[in-house]
C-alpha cells in the first residue's frame, strides 16, 4: 500500500482573497491607531497645562516650607530610592522616587548659598 497524499492545488483565487484579507486588516489598524493617536493629541494640551499647574504647586510648597521639611522630605526620598534600588524594583522607578529628593536637595543647595552670599557681601560692606 502506497500512501497518497492530495494537495489541493493553490488557486489565483484564494491568494486574491488572502492579500484583500489582509489589506482590509492592515487598513483597519491603521485607522484604529490613527484615530487614537487623534484623542491622545487632543488631550495632550490638558495634561501638559495640568502637569505645569503640579509643578508650579510643588515648587511653590518646596520654596515655602522649612529647612528640616526639605532635609526629612529629601531624605526620606533618598531612602526609598535606595530601597527600591536593593530591592530590585525597575530603574524608571528608582530614578522617578530621585525626583523629588533632587528638587528638594535643590531648593536646600540654594537657600544656603543664598544666605552664605548675602553674609558674605555684608561683611565686604
Amino acid at each position: 500500500m502506497a500512501n497518497q497524499t492530495t494537495t489541493r492545488p493553490s488557486t489565483d483565487t484564494d491568494k486574491e482573497t488572502s492579500e484583500r484579507d489582509l489589506a482590509a486588516t492592515t487598513r483597519e489598524v491603521a485607522s484604529g491607531v490613527a484615530e487614537r493617536a487623534s484623542t491622545v493629541a487632543a488631550r495632550l494640551p490638558e495634561a501638559a497645562a495640568t502637569t505645569r499647574g503640579a509643578v508650579e504647586e510643588a515648587t511653590r510648597r518646596m520654596e515655602a516650607g522649612s529647612d528640616e521639611m526639605l532635609a526629612v522630605g529629601a531624605s526620606l526620598s533618598l531612602g526609598m530610592a535606595i530601597g527600591l534600588l536593593v530591592g530590585g524594583a525597575n530603574r524608571i522607578l528608582v530614578a522617578l522616587a530621585l525626583i523629588p529628593a533632587t528638587a528638594m536637595g535643590f531648593t536646600l543647595f540654594d537657600r544656603y548659598s543664598s544666605r552664605t552670599n548675602t553674609a558674605s557681601s555684608r561683611r565686604n560692606s
